[in-house]
This record gives C-alpha cells, structure tokens and sequence, in this order.
C-alpha cells in the first residue's frame, strides 16, 4: 500500500541535507555553501526545481552551521 508524503519524508530531507552539508564542508572548506549555491542555480537553470530546492537546502545548511560554529562557540 503506497503511502501519501508524511513528516518522515520530510525529517529524512532534513538529514540528507545535513548530511550533504558535512560532505561539502569537509571537500570544499569555506566554499561550500557557494558549491552547493552553483547546484541550486544550475538544476534551476535546466529546470529541476526540487533538485534546485534541495541544493538551496544545503547551502542553508552549510551557512547554518558554520554560523553555529562561529557565534555560538
């Protein structure tokens, strides 16, 4: 029985963001936000809109955390 989008989906895109923030911090350092950045214009530009979203998601990921680390240290 196929089940309708329900919070879990939406917990597991958090974590997979999360987790797609962490690899992009480790590979690219201060650049990662602006990686994920250029994914989210370019999905955008080929018309991807929810893999454009989910890049987007990553860069505020990556610029949560690194606020975190920054501020609240």
């Amino acid at each position: 029985m196929p089940s309708s989008p329900s919070h879990n989906d939406s917990l597991s895109t958090l974590q997979d963001a999360e987790l797609m923030a962490v690899v992009l911090e480790g590979r690219h350092g201060a650049f990662a936000a602006e990686v994920a950045e250029f994914f989210s214009l370019l999905h955008r530009q080929i018309g991807d809109a929810s893999r454009s979203k989910a890049w987007g998601g990553v860069a505020r990921q990556v610029r949560r955390r690194e606020y975190d680390r920054i501020y609240m240290a």
